[in-house]
């Protein structure tokens, strides 16, 4: 597998385990039946976007922005489907509207977010949005899980798609800096 020089930085970073959780993260959601992998490219989430395009089973849709991908998540509900929001927390801002939806409509919402403006953080740009991601994801009623550790995916990751497609939440899962490396400028 190619990866690209930011990638090698990224996880160099994080440390020797950091991409260790990519490929069985993708193995839990296929698993759990997520079908549909709406996207805006983001290298923090490459290997589930790779894999979601190289699979015959999965539909890959990319975005020109974030709140598309919860208007295709809601769709992909309506169907009999599942599908799960790919972004950066950079995107979250983007998404604001939408989300206010998944309360009063009540349809099940998964997203991944990459986590920027945190720790090692060498783009004074991403701060603003990154420590803002947590509260305006609560402020909409989403319900908030952190990974910060290859440890933490597969359980934390597990028990999100419990609570978005068994009780029918609007669940982010941040995958924070420490995960998936920092960027160095």
């Amino acid at each position: 597998m190619r990866h690209d020089s930011d990638a090698k930085a990224r996880t160099k970073m994080a440390g020797p385990d950091s991409a260790n959780w990519q490929d069985p993260l993708y193995d839990l959601l296929r698993a759990n039946n997520i079908t549909q992998f709406a996207y805006v490219p983001d290298a923090g989430h490459k290997v589930l976007i790779d894999r979601s395009l190289a699979d015959p089973d999965a539909h890959s849709i990319p975005l020109t922005t974030e709140e598309e991908g919860v208007a295709l998540c809601a769709g992909a509900d309506l169907g009999g489907q599942r599908g799960v929001l790919l972004m950066q927390s950079s995107g979250v801002g983007n998404c604001i509207n939408l989300l206010s939806l998944t309360a009063g409509c009540r349809f099940p919402l998964l997203t991944l977010v990459s986590m920027r403006g945190d720790f090692g953080e060498g783009n004074a740009w991403q701060f603003a949005m990154g420590q803002a991601t947590e509260p305006v994801l609560k402020a909409m009623g989403v319900v908030v899980l952190r990974c910060d550790a290859p440890s933490d995916v597969i359980p934390t990751v597990t028990s999100a798609i419990t609570m978005v497609f068994q009780a029918g939440q609007a669940v982010a899962v941040l995958l924070g800096q420490r995960l998936i490396g920092a960027k160095k400028f």
